[in-house]
């Protein structure tokens, strides 16, 4: 059995503030490290579930948080960017079961630090209607290479929302959102106790997870933050304009999808 598990920082028990989860200030440097130990939490509960190999994706930012040095050893570090899977890099290495650890709910949800890939970017992205957040596009992703979601850890919000999209997963929640900046969290000790038996558990019962898999091909919609980045994102030829903050294309593949995604994040950066 081989596992990927893709790791970001909001859903981690103790996060709460954008200090935390950007580099260059101590808050961050303490909150990489309960990502870190929630990391291990999770890699220590698959091998309790006899997993062969295991690989742990850094997923937040720039990939490139978590201190190797400091990651259990029976684990594999996928880190860095870019990469073309860019959440579920680790996939192309042929895991069939994936957990994510540390995740959170969609931009404009309640849930704490919600937002969607890029939140200086994008308001709202939806495939064919549906409204996403990175647990259901990268879960699809996952889908549409044959591996299935069968743990996911993070608040309240999170789960409520990426329940429906992965019913024969198991949920840990981290912690109870009261607001985007505020909430009520498990003990660090308590999450990764509780993470590591949501996982031994997931991969203990995996066959009765389904794989995500999303009907092509996709009609992506993006609503922007602001018009102007709707401007600029429409420099690219293919796609349309369909409102002042509001783009769209058309995707053959969940990876087309998500690779023009995060194009278009990188594009945002002339502007900020």
């Amino acid at each position: 059995m081989k596992v990927l598990i893709s790791t970001d920082i909001e859903g981690v028990a103790g996060v709460f503030s954008h200090q935390q989860t950007r580099s260059g200030n101590p808050e961050y440097e303490r909150a990489r490290l309960l990502m870190t130990h929630e990391a291990n939490a999770a890699i220590a509960g698959a091998f309790d579930a006899g997993a062969e190999e295991v690989l742990v994706n850094d997923s937040h930012g720039d990939y490139r948080n978590m201190p190797a040095e400091l990651l259990d050893p029976r684990a594999q570090y996928v880190a860095g960017k870019p990469r073309y899977l860019g959440m579920m890099g680790g996939l192309e290495a042929g895991a069939t079961a994936v957990c994510m650890v540390g995740y959170h709910s969609r931009a404009q949800g309640r849930g704490i630090l919600a937002h969607t890939i890029n939140s200086f970017a994008f308001a709202r992205v939806s495939f064919n209607g549906q409204e996403m957040g990175e647990a259901g596009i990268y879960g699809a992703l996952a889908g549409e290479r044959g591996a299935a979601v069968v743990m996911a850890s993070g608040d309240d919000v999170f789960i409520e929302e990426h329940r429906p999209l992965f019913p024969q997963a198991v949920f840990v929640q981290t912690k109870r959102a009261t607001g985007q900046t505020s909430g009520i969290s498990l003990s660090p000790e308590q999450s990764c106790a509780d993470i590591r038996a949501g996982v031994a558990q997931a991969l203990a019962n995996r066959n009765g997870a389904q794989p995500l898999r999303l009907q092509l091909p996709l009609a992506v919609r993006i609503q922007t933050q602001t018009p102007a980045l709707a401007d600029l994102f429409c420099q690219w030829p293919t796609l349309q304009r369909l409102a002042g903050d509001e783009i769209g294309f058309e995707a053959p593949s969940v990876e087309f999808a998500l690779r023009m995604i995060n194009c278009l994040s990188a594009m945002s950066s002339l502007l900020r």
